[in-house]
């Protein structure tokens, strides 16, 4: 991978970019070896944003990359795919050196393997043959696509007078013409080839890798087309693996030589450290028939040991240990924690674990019925007494261990005092459980107590 991008960024304007945060790079590497710390910060905050950076730098490459990717089986072509004849570079020639000779100005594009839809602007459909009358025809004085550019594919002509983006760095080639503009701009932007004849002095000159240059003939011309064509369909290697060691060896020793560096910095670790971590206990795949009861531990010290670089990307907060109840029965259990249970980073080990086990009561939970008890307190104000009280509903659902059953716990409400009753009402006082009561869904039922007063008669004698 690291070959692909050095292969792909060489002919590249944006690679000294690429160089500039490379040395960064090779800077922090050596800071970090000599234990520089501020500097070392300092980098660290740069490269956290380094992403958002390359990909504003490089939107364009990376945009043709991904293009290229998408396109991959026209690559493969490379290595296995027969050298087409290219009689259309002597037609384009003939063409250009008539244009030339006449001081007709021309702009053609000979296609690459990017696309070009996305550079184009206007211009008209013709997917014709191509052919040197054809070519002379559109760019005539009088033809009302003249002054764009004519997109040749292959053997057709696909567009012509279509407008090509205009290059901001046509000022390192001296004062060039629109058409020149042009031809830079789309050399800036895809792998085409662009020809060029300037009217004023009948000279031709190709745009292509961000270059544009003129040639001298047009047996020149002829070379460079045959030369373009050779690499855009090269002719079938008979030792494909050979040629590709072969081809762009400075790039592939370099990425070579670069992934070592990197490895022996952040993979190859001789030292390792040890560090203590409190990490929670879950206790998962839990059946909503069991019930784990105290002492239940919920917490666990765990040892790691790893290269330091590890422990500094690691988030304790992900650390934890994962207990698997789906084959627990009823009864006390002794559950070793193993260091499989542990989830953690692979590039971290796991020494030990305290406790080494823990102990725990599981009891099966039964669906059961029990009456709810009336709590009061106090006594009604003079005058008044309780007719009766009442609970709606009588008795509430609830989950409790089996070996309760017998003697099933009671559910009371909490006390109601009377004295504050001076009046029949009807109140939703809090239930209180035991510790040992579960309850379907979680949430604890309610009750609703309905309590009547009524009145004392005095007796006749009384005063």
């Amino acid at each position: 991978m690291a070959s692909v991008l050095l292969v792909w960024f060489k002919e590249r304007a944006s690679r000294f970019v690429f160089i500039g945060i490379g040395l960064l790079g090779a800077i922090y590497i050596t800071a970090r070896f000599f234990q520089l710390y501020l500097t070392t910060i300092v980098l660290q905050g740069f490269f956290a944003i380094l992403l958002f950076v390359l990909v504003v730098i490089f939107q364009e490459d990376l945009r043709r990359f991904f293009e290229r990717l998408a396109m991959w089986g026209r690559f493969r072509q490379k290595f296995f795919d027969e050298q087409p004849a290219h009689p259309d570079a002597e037609t384009i020639t003939q063409t250009v050196s008539n244009l030339a000779r006449n001081h007709i100005g021309a702009l053609m594009v000979i296609k690459g393997k990017d696309p070009l839809d996305r550079h184009l602007n206007g211009g008209t459909r013709l997917d014709g043959v191509l052919s040197q009358p054809l070519l002379e025809s559109i760019f005539d004085p009088h033809s009302i696509g003249h002054d764009g550019a004519a997109v040749i594919d292959g053997n057709h002509l696909v567009q012509f007078g279509c407008h090509l983006p205009l290059s901001i760095n046509a000022g390192r080639f001296g004062s060039l013409g629109l058409r020149h503009t042009a031809a830079l701009g789309l050399s800036e932007r895809c792998d085409a080839l662009s020809i060029v004849v300037s009217e004023e002095r009948g000279t031709i000159s190709i745009a292509r890798q961000e270059q544009i240059r003129e040639v001298s003939s047009a047996a020149a011309l002829r070379v460079e087309l045959e030369s373009f064509y050779a690499q855009m369909a090269p002719k079938r290697e008979g030792r494909p693996v050979v040629h590709w060691l072969r081809e762009n060896s400075r790039e592939k020793i370099i990425a070579l030589i670069l992934a070592c560096v990197l490895w022996i910095t952040f993979g190859y670790q001789k030292e390792s450290v040890r560090r203590d971590f409190i990490v929670p206990v879950e206790y998962v795949n839990v059946s909503p028939e069991w019930v784990i009861k105290d002492p239940k531990i919920t917490e666990a010290k765990i040892m790691l040991m790893g290269p330091p670089q590890a422990f500094q990307l690691l988030n304790p907060d992900a650390l934890k240990i994962a207990l698997d109840l789906s084959q627990i029965r009823e009864g006390w259990h002794e559950v070793a924690l193993a260091k499989e249970m542990v989830k953690k980073p692979s590039n971290l080990t796991v020494v030990g674990i305290s406790p080494a086990q823990i102990g725990m009561t599981v009891d099966r939970l039964i669906p059961v019925s029990l009456l709810v008890q009336v709590i009061t307190e106090g006594r009604p104000p003079d005058g008044l007494s309780v007719q009766k009280i009442s609970v709606t509903p009588p008795a509430v659902k609830v989950l409790i261990p089996g070996k309760l059953r017998e003697n099933g716990p009671r559910i009371k409400t909490e006390p109601i005092n009377l004295k504050g009753v001076t009046s029949s009402v009807s109140l939703q006082p809090r239930l209180v459980f035991p510790s040992d009561v579960q309850f379907e869904g979680g949430k604890p039922p309610t009750v609703r107590v309905t309590i009547k007063l009524k009145s004392l008669s005095r007796p006749d004698n009384q005063p």
